[in-house]
């Protein structure tokens, strides 16, 4: 047997059992078995490297990319309208019937009015990051993001380096199939376990972690991280022989799967009905599954019917994605711990036995404030009904007693510092006043005041704020600016290189927006959106320090609390003194609103909800404040706008039931250019 044949057989049993293993989940070689033969074919690759080529198991992983070029789609990718129950699910497919009989009594010249059933396809709805394939000849040349569906960005090289996507097809054919990349739900844990012990954020949920991994520049961090793919649509000429026979969807995704790709399974449905059930019955079953799953897609099964249907200006009339109510489970509640945050307030969070919640182990959830406590009348030891607040944060919603239930003990001193609690009149937060020296406090301020929306500055995790504040090396937030490098490597795990990163990055921070500065005060009842509006309306932050409450309160968008709790901050002079000792320091502050402005959006307000395409959700707020617009996160009679991108939550039924005029993402980008 010469070399070529050698490196071709190896190649052959390597790709054979990367389909049995990551494909069909029934591997033929043991570990140690594949381990070997990848390590021999790559010794051969290069000794003789000239036999390399690009579907070679041994290329997944390639260099580093500085940037994702952008592509155009050869043929657009539509985004899915919802159906939230069952009233809608046979609301849309009475249209479905309702068009397929019209067409086709129009093609037999007849106008009866007798719809008979069309044959559905359901399928369970991936929770991921949605990709494009293109293979040439049974060889992967291409896989993009799906972008705005018209142009995605090409990250082939990191596709490549996902096992469950084969490079080589079992048949060397022409084709182009859509799927979702994803985190299982077990490696989403390990990921997170990693992280934490790394001092690093954890990602909310798989699909954020999923997202992120596979648009990573270096694609060795990619193949680093568990991924998989289903795949859900084949692109095809069928005019070519080999696809001659695929006449509906169920045989497109049969055809897929022996071509040697990953293949979800799916259900074919005489009508609505079973439909219906077939919802009713994964909304059980998705619980069992290491992947994430948001919904169940229903297609009209036939390919030329779909064809038939068309499209309307953003999505299929022959498709609808079916969404999953919030998941709720009992759990029991163990313990009930008391945090205090950056402005003082006490908030109860509830430990409770872990279980699974929608893709993620849960053990801690919400309960708000004291009052939610009394009107939940939960007992330590209570069985609780906890679910997911807009899918992500866990929260208690009700609780029932059990044989082991006993009275839960509120606080009256703060848990940090042991200060006596107060009630502040008209609010509901009870809080701790010991502004100055409670330790959970000074922490909360710093770690709110390094944060992204704040001054952005990287690598400040939770220990290393703890070590700073407990050595006594913090205080202000404005002795962050003051500490050295051989203070940093005191702190514990810190060496010269993490040393030298940390004081870099608060020297890089000293440039800042102003609007980013006064969100990063902390001022109570002021956020990212209010800061935003306060920069818009002064220059300085010195012309912020000295404007009235009558002047604030008169903004639309401030109001009168926040007005009371502007000029309540600015009055303290300990806060004065945090923001001249920032100045002294080197802190360096811009107003981008600051000349002649474009604020032809101003007064108007726009609420997103759902996935954008184009922009993430950060990016469109930020262009949309820029001309003048507010970004609220709640839907309200105030609202201007809903933006709806994929996926959208009850803010856009919200909006539907107030009357607000309800745009697409295409909307938005022309209203932001101005067309």
């Amino acid at each position: 047997m010469d070399i070529q044949e050698k490196i071709a057989n190896l190649r052959k049993t390597i790709e054979l059992n990367a389909y049995k293993y990551y494909v069909e989940d029934n591997p033929i070689l043991e570990d140690w078995e594949y381990d070997k033969l990848f390590r021999e074919l790559k010794e051969l690759e290069e000794k003789h490297p000239e036999l390399i080529t690009p579907d070679s198991p041994t290329q997944r992983v390639g260099g580093i990319s500085d940037k994702f070029n952008q592509v155009q789609h050869k043929v657009r990718l539509y985004s899915l309208d919802n159906s939230n129950n069952s009233e809608e699910l046979k609301a849309w497919y009475n249209r479905v019937l309702k068009d397929v009989g019209e067409q086709e009594n129009q093609q037999l010249g007849l106008f009866s009015s007798n719809l008979a059933d069309v044959e559905l396809v359901s399928e369970l709805k991936i929770d991921g990051l949605a990709v494009s394939l293109t293979y040439e000849k049974g060889i992967f040349v291409q896989g993009l993001t799906r972008g705005d569906g018209v142009i995605g960005e090409d990250i082939t090289n990191n596709l490549k380096t996902i096992k469950a996507i084969p490079l080589k097809l079992f048949e060397p054919v022409d084709i182009e199939v859509r799927g979702e990349i994803y985190m299982p739900i077990s490696s989403f844990d390990k990921l997170n376990k990693i992280q934490l012990e790394n001092e690093k954020k954890p990602f909310a949920n798989p699909r954020n972690a999923a997202a992120g991994t596979v648009r990573q520049l270096d694609p060795k961090i990619t193949a680093s991280r568990d991924l998989s793919i289903f795949v859900y649509v084949a692109v095809f000429d069928n005019k070519k022989p080999e696809f001659a026979k695929i006449l509906t969807h169920s045989d497109a995704m049969d055809f897929c799967k022996k071509l040697g790709f990953r293949v979800n399974k799916y259900q074919k449905c005489k009508n609505i009905d079973e439909v219906i059930k077939y919802c009713a019955d994964m909304s059980e079953y998705r619980k069992t599954l290491d992947y994430a799953t948001d919904g169940v897609v229903i297609k009209v099964n036939s390919l030329p019917k779909q064809n038939e249907l068309g499209f309307t200006s953003r999505a299929p009339k022959w498709a609808t994605a079916f969404k999953f109510p919030p998941e709720e489970v009992w759990s029991q509640l163990q313990d009930v711990e008391f945090s205090v945050g950056r402005t003082g307030i006490v908030t109860p969070v509830a430990i409770i036995n872990p279980v699974n919640l929608s893709g993620s182990v849960v053990s801690r959830a919400s309960m708000y404030n004291f009052d939610e406590i009394h009107r939940l009348n939960i007992s330590l030891y209570d069985e609780v009904l906890v679910k997911k607040a807009a899918e992500i944060i866990p929260k208690v919603v009700k609780a029932r007693r059990t044989e082991k239930s006993q009275d839960l003990i509120l606080p009256d001193v703060c848990p940090s510092c042991k200060t006596k609690l107060v009630e502040v009149e008209g609010e509901v937060a009870i809080y701790c006043p010991n502004k100055k020296t409670c330790p959970a406090q000074i922490k909360g301020r710093i770690e709110y005041f390094v944060s992204k929306q704040a001054m952005d500055i990287d690598g400040f995790g939770e220990s290393i704020i703890d070590q700073l504040v407990e050595k006594g090396y913090v205080y202000r937030v404005s002795d962050l600016y003051k500490l050295s490098i051989e203070q940093f490597l005191t702190l514990d795990l810190i060496k010269d290189k993490s040393a030298n990163n940390l004081f870099n990055a608060i020297e890089k921070s000293k440039d800042v927006l102003l609007s980013k500065f006064i969100n990063a005060l902390g001022i109570r009842l002021v956020g990212k959106e209010s800061s935003d509006i306060l920069a818009q309306n002064y220059q300085t932050i010195d012309e912020l320090i000295k404007a009235k409450y009558d002047d604030l309160s008169q903004i639309d968008g401030i109001g009168d609390k926040m007005a009371k709790s502007i000029v309540d901050f600015f009055a303290d002079e300990e806060n004065l003194l945090t923001v001249k000792e920032l100045i002294e320091l080197g802190v360096k502050i811009k107003n981008k609103y600051s000349g002649v402005l474009d604020l032809r959006l101003k007064g108007q307000s726009f609420v997103i909800t759902g996935t954008l395409d184009t922009l993430s959700r950060d990016e469109a707020q930020n262009k949309l404040k820029e001309l003048g617009a507010k970004t609220p996160s709640s839907v309200s009679k105030n609202t201007t706008f809903v933006v709806v991108g994929s996926n959208p939550g009850s803010k856009a039924t919200k909006a539907q039931e107030l009357g607000i005029k309800i745009l697409s993402e295409e909307d938005l980008i022309k209203i932001i250019k101005g067309e």
